[in-house]
């Protein structure tokens, strides 16, 4: 099968460490957007690529792009997406999915409609120590899991214009680094039926802390706190009736983990093997093998699930009382 061809939208720092990682991988990437043409041809010559375009709606026609990798801020994720789709790329958007559930619900519906894959670049799930993680929970090496817990917590810029404070771009710890452990939460427990959460906010209304409380059908809860003002050892653990996992600092990266039985002793020690890059690649190569397979919605991050992370994050944010200035004026 040819090589699907990528297109790079928005040339933020992301961008520049996903199309590193591709370059280092043999991904073929012919083409980047930007709202400036000045930096597209930047970001370009910096990376080798060919085609440089001065707005997303370029990108998005250029008939020598197959899939397009969206980058920009968390509000405009959604509509950087629809205008690929309407072109009929495929789609890979980075995390958070979008800024609000009804966005997700969009776009899901959307994709639909145009027939393309749409995936969320939530790149922990698709990473070799979660694809065996996976596997040691089903097949039930612990029993059934009691309790989750994950953290994540930075030392990020305090600087009130800054992207990650302002509530007009997303800003906050809830989409930039708590997405993480609920995203891992869904993974492994699926979509609570009871949230509740607590905040510390910034004078900006931006979110410094979250910390959230998931409750399951089955008697089983999971923990997570995340900040961008405390930072901490960020290491996940796993509880379960016959045993519990340690996945060690920082869990959310290639990282090793060890399983143990109920007496304590280990059963499993993963050690990621040699990379090339830093794992970021790993979604891309899962959306390709969407687009080979002519499915449209990933095993291992089903759109649906990216919908329903959306959704709770809209309810988390009610109960902290964080608003974004777009809904305000959309209601």
């Amino acid at each position: 099968m040819a090589k699907l061809r990528w297109g790079i939208l928005a040339t933020g720092s992301i961008a520049d460490q996903f199309v590193r990682d591709l370059r280092e991988n043999d991904f073929e990437v012919t083409a980047v957007g930007s709202r400036s043409i000045e930096k597209a041809v930047a970001f370009a010559t910096k990376h080798g690529i060919a085609r440089s375009h001065g707005s997303y709606q370029a990108l998005a026609a250029d008939p020598e792009v197959d899939v397009v990798y969206i980058a920009t801020p968390h509000p405009f994720h959604a509509s950087a997406a629809e205008l690929c789709i309407l072109e009929g790329k495929h789609v890979l958007v980075e995390k958070s999915f979008t800024l609000t559930g009804a966005e997700a619900r969009h776009l899901q519906e959307f994709s639909r409609i145009h027939d393309v894959v749409v995936l969320e670049a939530m790149w922990t799930r698709f990473l070799p120590h979660m694809v065996r993680l996976r596997e040691a929970l089903a097949s039930g090496m612990i029993g059934e899991i009691r309790t989750l817990l994950a953290t994540h917590t930075q030392d990020l810029p305090d600087d009130p214009n800054h992207r990650l404070n302002a509530l007009e771009l997303g800003g906050g710890a809830l989409l930039d680094l708590a997405i993480y452990p609920i995203s891992f939460t869904f993974d492994i427990l699926g979509r609570p039926t009871e949230v509740l959460a607590s905040g510390r906010l910034k004078a900006t209304g931006a979110d410094a802390e979250v910390s959230t409380l998931f409750r399951y059908a089955n008697g089983a809860s999971a923990v997570t706190v995340s900040a961008s003002d405390a930072p901490g050892s960020n290491r996940a653990e796993i509880n379960g009736t016959e045993g519990h996992v340690e996945i060690d600092g920082v869990w959310y990266t290639p990282t090793t983990f060890r399983i143990y039985d109920s007496q304590k002793n280990l059963l499993e020690e993963f050690k990621p093997a040699t990379m090339k890059g830093h794992g970021l690649h790993f979604e891309a190569v899962e959306l390709e093998r969407l687009v080979a397979a002519g499915e449209r919605s990933s095993p291992i991050l089903p759109l649906e699930q990216s919908v329903a992370i959306m959704e709770t994050l809209d309810d988390i944010r009610r109960q902290i009382g964080v608003v974004y200035p777009s809904e305000k004026t959309s209601v």
